[in-house]
């Protein structure tokens, strides 16, 4: 797995697209990857970012891109940190391209908040708009034409044809079409069977045929007017310098623990963390004064999760009063079991509950959390924002403890999330660092390093 690379922003203007579709399943995904495979290679460094809260498909970005892939969400992140995210990640990378969520337009709760609309208008992007033509011709130009007037505040430079049936197909396309067509991508099974499979597997767990993406790109779009576009936004402030590093936190990282915003990692980093990357499937826990344990599939290895050293070291050091945060998987980890089909597994048994899988999704979408107690990453009153996605329950004990209230999303009880036991807090939020000060981890860390 890649592991994160530090960079401090220069807010250089470089080529830089937003890659969007007319609504879900378009082939977005695909069409990005093909983009970034062909750009890089002609020998280009590629920096991806992704639209939304998701992880998968930034994994798969930075696969390709050899560079990791940045979260941009204002709902999260808020537009001075979609800025600073952007544009830091810009330092040595010659173009910039943006994967956009679902439809161009689409945002929460109906509105633009979330959008790819909402970040192309924050930061100027130019963006490409993917349409599916299969089964139409002119119908394509009335699509076209509604998304390219329904916000003018947008720059729609152009369009991405996919699935065209034949060159007389094309020919029909662009015969009604008025914006510039930057590719014509054909009817391939092949890339059909990529595309719909993307969003079952992590990006480090799949092999990607680089070449063919890229070729398949190269032949059929026109790469150079791409690197032509450019954002018109101005450059946000350099980032702070970080500060002198004082404490060590464990960042479980493997095939069960996965899902981390980049930008997560670099704020810990920018507060003075040094991360220790550890996989809790195989290796010892390392000596650090803190852990954070982001989600995944911890029930998909939980055998190999169960019979691990480090299972009942975390336990110990939880005792212990170690600092430790879990989000989602990392909140199942630190349960005491995990149930499901295949059975029961004992799990780390630093927080007072088990998790139940279930056949059904339990939550999706954006969450907000007030801080309402004790616990090691944030302060009471402090606002905490980002978002929930899991096919589990998490039952408590009776006399738990939770350390939020939240004001937007289902939590693991009645509007309550945060579990916390110790110095152990877990939870199914998936939090955004930009949303709140990770000072209180890094000071947490500190006064255990001290005892």
């Amino acid at each position: 797995m890649t592991e994160i690379e530090t960079s401090s922003g220069s807010g250089r203007s470089i080529p830089s697209i937003l890659i969007a579709g007319t609504h879900s399943g378009v082939g977005k995904t695909t069409v990005t990857m093909g983009i970034m495979a062909a750009l890089r290679a002609r020998g280009l460094k590629v920096q991806p970012f992704k639209v939304g809260p998701d992880f998968i498909d930034p994994s798969h970005h930075t696969a390709i891109c050899g560079r990791s892939s940045r979260n941009l969400d204002p709902f999260m992140m808020g537009e001075e940190g979609v800025r600073r995210s952007f544009f830091s990640a810009l330092s040595g990378a010659d173009v910039a391209v943006v994967e956009g969520v679902m439809g161009l337009f689409d945002g929460m709760d109906g509105t633009e908040i979330g959008s790819s609309a909402q970040v192309a208008k924050m930061l100027g992007l130019p963006v490409l708009l993917v349409i599916n033509v299969h089964g139409m011709s002119r119908s394509a130009a009335a699509l076209e034409k509604g998304f390219a007037e329904y916000d003018r505040n947008v720059n729609l430079a152009g369009t991405i044809l996919n699935q065209v049936g034949s060159e007389r197909h094309l020919a029909m396309l662009k015969s009604c079409l008025n914006m510039p067509v930057y590719a014509a991508l054909p009817r391939e099974r092949e890339m059909e069977m990529k595309s719909r499979h993307l969003g079952l597997v992590m990006g480090f767990e799949k092999e990607h045929d680089v070449p063919v993406l890229a070729s398949w790109l190269e032949n059929h779009a026109a790469i150079d007017r791409m690197l032509s576009l450019r954002a018109t936004a101005c450059s946000a402030e350099a980032e702070k310098p970080s500060k002198e590093r004082s404490v060590r936190i464990g960042v479980a990282q493997d095939e069960a623990f996965c899902f981390y915003y980049y930008d997560n990692l670099r704020e810990l980093e920018r507060q003075g963390a040094d991360l220790v990357f550890f996989s809790p499937l195989v290796d010892d826990l390392p000596d650090v004064d803190g852990l954070y344990i982001g989600g995944g599939y911890p029930e998909l290895h939980a055998a190999r999760l169960e019979s691990s050293p480090a299972r009942m070291q975390i336990k110990k050091e939880s005792e212990d009063g170690m600092p430790i945060y879990g989000e989602c998987g990392g909140l199942m980890y630190l349960g005491g079991e995990i149930e499901m089909e295949a059975g029961s597994f004992k799990m780390v048994g630093a927080l007072p509950g088990s998790t139940i899988m279930t056949k059904r999704l339990e939550a999706l979408g954006y969450a907000q959390a007030e801080a309402v107690g004790e616990n090691p990453i944030a302060r009471p009153g402090k606002i905490l924002r980002g978002h929930e996605f899991h096919y589990s329950r998490f039952s408590c004990d009776s006399d738990a403890h939770f350390a939020f209230r939240l004001g937007r999303g289902k939590g693991i009880l009645d509007g309550r999330d945060g579990l916390v036991e110790h110095n152990t807090l877990g939870g199914y939020l998936h939090a955004h660092f930009y949303s709140f000060s990770v000072d209180r981890f890094i000071d947490s860390c500190k006064k255990y390093q001290k005892r």
